[in-house]
């Protein structure tokens, strides 16, 4: 097919150039400055070979008629479409990953724990230069935190489906300027911080796009142009190919929406305690019992939530002592890890000992205790 189309071509060209040259040499015939019986040859213009280069683009340039599409996935992999190609499928699946760890955490949207963005929103506030817009939108934490996972979710599936990839793009720079003006802020120096890395690297698809590669957008406009009317009005037609575009594109992201939106309901039910916790005997304190004393060894931790949903760890430091923390470090409210004989936060890289102290920056206050003590071979919450 692709010789039989370029033999076209080529067999277009031959005629296009000697129809240049008969009708130069027809009007060489007809200038009286030439004579009437000069000879063409001489009278002709001579066409340059820079001229014949440009009719041959013209004849040969790869430029889609309506309808078609430019086969970019077909490009060779040294073009330079696919250079951001990269970069654009791990920001893609970053923020898709982000939005739905967000979803699906039941701490994100409790407003009494440490690990919620309502807590998290309040501490950046006292930070950050924008602070009081920081205040004002804690104001309504659910919708702010809402608004945020399904933007990240919105953001990372147009950017893998190329799905109005500079409208991603834009979205993702501003998420990702918005964590680095309240969560980054004051991280020191500011290169430790991820978040104006990853604005930064929004940038060339902001500008750029997806160049047509894996684009569903090139797809949706290449169906609509094969299926309008001539129109002989470009600038109408252009408008009604975008308003076309515009709705499909839409009824996409919502049915996406949609899907993703039963998924994560689906998924927060099953993953919820169907089993209603047994109440104690009334009047009496049935105290949190946390693990046994036998199954701690000394030197290990042990995850376990308090009764408000908290997120901490147990500790055995030795064998008559037993330590428990909230599992947030105490900068940000980002979850932290067990590292070596303490404790690590993943966000910004504070670090704390076995007894909660702060060992490494930016945290600047030791971890939340939490109160506990041993009842009849059982590390109860005190």
């Amino acid at each position: 097919m692709s010789s039989l189309r370029s033999t076209s071509r080529k067999t277009a060209l031959s005629s296009h150039t000697s129809a240049l040259n008969s009708a130069a040499a027809e009007n060489s015939r007809r200038d009286t400055s030439c004579g009437a019986t000069a000879p063409a040859t001489r009278c002709a213009p001579r066409f340059s070979s820079t001229h014949l280069r440009h009719e041959r683009r013209l004849l040969l340039s790869p430029t889609s008629s309506p309808g078609e599409t430019t086969p970019q996935a077909d490009a060779p992999l040294r073009t330079p479409i696919w250079a951001f190609l990269p970069l654009r499928v791990f920001l893609g699946g970053t923020f898709l990953y982000a939005g739905l760890s967000k979803i699906l955490d039941p701490h994100y949207l409790d407003h009494t724990s440490p690990l919620g963005v309502h807590a998290q929103m309040l501490h950046a506030a006292t930070t950050s230069p924008i602070g009081p817009l920081v205040s004002f939108t804690a104001e309504n934490p659910t919708v702010t935190g809402l608004a945020i996972a399904f933007g990240e979710v919105a953001v990372g599936l147009g950017t893998l489906l190329g799905l109005f990839t500079r409208i991603a793009a834009l979205g993702g720079f501003l998420l990702a300027l918005s964590f680095f003006l309240t969560v980054s802020w004051t991280t020191r120096p500011y290169y430790f911080g991820a978040d104006i890395v990853f604005a930064a690297a929004w940038t060339p698809l902001l500008i750029a796009g997806d160049a047509g590669l894996f684009s569903t957008t090139t797809r949706l406009r290449a169906a609509i142009r094969r299926r309008r009317q001539p129109n002989p009005d470009p600038e109408q037609g252009n408008g009604a190919e975008q308003r076309t575009l515009l709705l499909r594109g839409g009824l996409i992201a919502a049915m996406t929406a949609a899907l993703g939106g039963a998924v994560v309901a689906l998924t927060r039910r099953t993953t919820t305690d169907p089993e209603p916790s047994q109440p104690g005997d009334p009047g009496t304190n049935v105290p949190t019992v946390i693990a046994a004393v036998a199954d701690v060894a000394v030197g290990s931790s042990t995850r376990f939530t308090t009764p408000n949903g908290s997120a901490a760890y147990l500790l055995r430091p030795s064998t008559d002592t037993f330590l428990a923390f909230l599992a947030a470090c105490t900068h940000q409210g980002c979850p932290i890890a067990p590292a070596d004989s303490g404790f690590r936060c993943p966000c910004h890289g504070s670090t704390f000992d076995g007894n909660g102290q702060v060992t490494g920056g930016p945290a600047t206050k030791s971890l939340t205790n939490v109160p506990v003590q041993v009842v009849d071979g059982q590390v109860t919450i005190e």
